[in-house]
């Protein structure tokens, strides 16, 4: 992992793409519903930014398979 890219906690890494997006939804609810104390709401920002870089690796991985099957299947064409 490159320093520009958050440490993801064990917890959140275990989690597929579904559960991290739901979890992040739920986060990004309470903090847009304003009723959180400070210190959690910094607490849940945290959180959220670390689902938000789970879930964009895995997003980045589907994609990068899908290149690869796809380069595959043209190359197999010609």
């Amino acid at each position: 992992m490159t320093d520009s890219q958050p440490q993801i906690p064990a917890d959140i890494a275990a989690l597929g793409y579904e559960q991290a997006r739901d979890e992040l939804v739920a986060i990004v609810a309470r903090l847009e519903a304003g009723q959180v104390p400070l210190e959690e709401s910094l607490q849940l920002w945290q959180r959220g930014e670390a689902l938000a870089a789970h879930c964009t690796a895995w997003l980045d991985g589907a994609q990068a398979r899908i290149t690869a099957v796809t380069s595959a299947s043209e190359t197999a064409a010609d």
